[in-house]
């Protein structure tokens, strides 16, 4: 299986706050989860009769609201306006709440930039009004932003901050995430220990809080971190509890995410069958909830586990699925995979003749 596909193994940053749904407005090479574990509290209508405030305060919740429904344009329109009303009566606090959900809404859209200029705005202004919560979601997003682009010595300057904050406040939620993130960060790095070490204790304390949301995402970064310390046996024994809680919760995508990482693990200790078993279940998913991408990764990939068990009628049923699936999609470099895999196996059946015909780029179903 080619190793480089792990090193671009799902970001699953934990950002700092309110719980939001999966997000897809942002095409990654992997599908990304994120799950916010916040001490921010719900926004609650002002005191005050002044208008500017009370309009202000109900487009901040309303921002929030929009954004934990993954509706990021218009939740940054909400916030952008709300912004700009508490600027003009003058309320700091609140523009440092604004900014901080500003920040989480650009990072969430992968706009890492937006998310630093938004973030470092909003920690101007809490370290004015001595609101150490708003302080630490900045610092949480500031580092996530700076992991994406690949400036690993910020992320882990700001989340180290992040994680004091958080341990002064006595909040373990955000501790969770302040050291997953950092685990993360160290992950990227290639110090794989040190990343284990930071998401096993946030393993510990996400289990203590009997937070599942938690519990399954850090799991699966525990995973791909013993993943590419090639332990195998401790990257399945994590994604094999990750994909338990993944199903309880019914999210298909990360367990479908998982799956796949099983079946690529049993494949590097040459356990085919039980990879094959993992490759099964993925496909019968992606088909249920009619994910083409990964119904045509799961074939692929089945194609060449049962290849590897020298069960090349197997393979080539497989890959002939892969490739009206791939010509179905119109997706033209899996079709000239597919296509090569099928010469290959040709080939070792002493089908010379097929091989002949899948080396032009046809096949008896094409």
């Amino acid at each position: 299986m080619p190793k480089g596909e792990w090193n671009n193994i799902s970001k699953n940053t934990l950002p700092l706050q309110l719980p939001i749904t999966y997000l897809k407005p942002v095409k990654r090479n992997t599908i990304t989860h994120e799950f916010d574990f916040g001490s921010q509290a719900e926004i609650p209508p002002p005191e005050e009769s002044d208008d500017h405030l009370s309009e202000a305060s109900k487009l901040l919740r309303q921002g929030i609201q929009q954004q934990q429904a993954g509706e990021l344009i218009v939740a940054m329109k909400s916030l952008q306006q709300s912004l700009g009303l508490f600027q003009a009566v003058g309320d700091l606090q609140k523009q440092a709440q604004v900014l901080s959900f500003l920040g989480l809404v650009t990072y969430s859209a992968g706009d890492y930039k937006g998310a630093i200029s938004y973030s470092q705005q909003c920690i101007s202004l809490s370290e004015d009004t001595s609101d150490l919560a708003v302080q630490m979601q900045a610092l949480s997003h500031l580092g996530n932003a700076y992991r994406h682009l690949n400036n690993p010595k910020k992320a882990i300057e700001f989340l180290e901050k992040c994680l004091k904050i958080t341990q002064q406040l006595q909040d373990k939620r955000s501790q969770v995430a302040a050291l997953n993130n950092l685990g993360l960060v160290y992950k990227a790095l290639g110090k794989f220990t040190q990343a284990i070490e930071y998401q096993q204790q946030s393993l510990e304390i996400v289990r203590e809080l009997k937070d599942n949301w938690g519990e399954e995402q850090v799991l699966k970064n525990l995973g791909n971190a013993w993943y590419a310390l090639n332990n195998y046996p401790k990257a399945i024994a994590y994604y094999e509890q990750c994909v338990v809680i993944a199903r309880s919760l019914k999210n298909v995508r990360s367990v479908s995410q998982v799956l796949k990482n099983l079946g690529h693990a049993c494949y590097a200790l040459y356990d085919y069958p039980k990879a094959i078993k993992y490759y099964e279940e993925r496909l019968q998913l992606a088909k249920e909830i009619q994910d083409k991408r990964s119904e045509e990764q799961s074939l692929g990939s089945l194609g060449v586990a049962c290849e590897a068990l020298g069960d090349y009628n197997k393979a080539i049923t497989y890959y002939e699925e892969r490739l009206l699936l791939a010509r179905n999609i119109k997706d033209h470099r899996s079709e000239e995979q597919a296509l090569a895999s099928l010469k290959v196996a040709c080939y070792a059946l002493g089908d010379y003749a097929k091989a002949v015909q899948y080396e032009q780029g046809t096949s008896a179903n094409s």
